[in-house]
């Protein structure tokens, strides 16, 4: 597997609703912690999962060419495939 840099600036959505979900919950909890324990990398961490929760767009995800969004992830389910 190899991880594609150029895929990577698409800007794409690739994490589903759940995930995002899941993300912004972690990093909250992550950025909530971080305020009483003074950890700065607990704090990046939460950080990255919130924005990425909120944007949609994982560039790790990406550059794996990784994706959990159900709307794109199967384009025979869109309406324009099947009209």
């Amino acid at each position: 597997m190899s991880f594609d840099y150029k895929r990577m600036i698409k800007f794409e959505h690739n994490v589903g609703c759940k995930e995002k979900m899941y993300r912004i919950y972690a990093g909250s909890a992550a950025l909530f912690i971080s305020i009483f324990t003074a950890s700065i990398a607990l704090l990046l961490i939460g950080l990255i999962l919130v924005a990425t929760g909120y944007s949609g767009w994982c560039p790790v995800y990406s550059g794996l060419e990784k994706n959990t969004n159900e709307a794109s992830a199967s384009p025979e389910q869109t309406p324009e495939a099947t009209s």
